[in-house]
């Protein structure tokens, strides 16, 4: 076996490990970090099984990393993002909107 046969077969290894190594660990169901960290780990294992068999060029590979890095990044810190945060009381003349708000719906 020739050079390039070896490295697309270690590719080919760590990717199949990394994906054994996913569904050991992960626990049941598939939630939306489960479903990011899977489908990341595809598109990683598929990108560097191409480039290893010059099927990808160098500079796209490269703009794939960084899509990853990026999109894996937002994936974790999207818990503390402003959506999530409680929105702030705005001031109305008889204390905050949602004091008004309550006061105009009726009781049950």
């Amino acid at each position: 076996m020739d050079t390039d046969s070896w490295l697309l077969l270690a590719v080919f290894v760590i990717g199949l490990v990394a994906l054994l190594g996913f569904f050991i660990t992960k626990t049941k169901g598939f939630g939306r970090y489960a479903t990011s960290t899977f489908l990341l780990l595809l598109v990683l294992i598929i990108a560097g099984l191409l480039f290893t068999h010059d099927k990808l060029d160098g500079h796209v590979l490269a703009n794939l990393l960084f899509a990853v890095i990026g999109f894996a990044g937002g994936l974790f810190t999207g818990k503390d993002s402003a959506c999530s945060k409680p929105k702030a009381e705005l001031a109305v003349p008889n204390g905050t909107v949602s004091d008004a708000l309550q006061a105009k719906r009726p009781s049950p």
